[in-house]
């Protein structure tokens, strides 16, 4: 967010989501990453995919692909339709 930009208030509610394990770590390492909470990376995902805009720059992608690789990461948008959880 650029400094002269107003903020915007908003109402955060707690709630309970449950994502795929490697997923998750992910999501936690970039948001560590970028300085933020997992919270407002989501946020911020979610509100660019909702304008069909892409939320990261190319070197945040290079990141990401790293960070997949370290956590095992080898899902992608086509088995997003597909995923079912394992029950044990």
């Amino acid at each position: 967010m650029a400094k002269n930009e107003p903020t915007v208030a908003v109402e955060r509610v707690q709630t309970g989501i449950r994502l795929e394990r490697r997923l998750l770590k992910v999501l936690k390492a970039l948001a560590e990453y970028c300085d933020m909470t997992l919270g407002d990376l989501v946020e911020g995902i979610v509100l660019h995919s909702f304008e069909g805009k892409a939320p990261f720059e190319k070197t945040t992608l290079k990141h990401i692909e790293d960070l997949k690789r370290i956590y095992g990461l080898t899902l992608s948008a086509n088995d997003s339709h597909r995923l079912k959880e394992k029950r044990g």
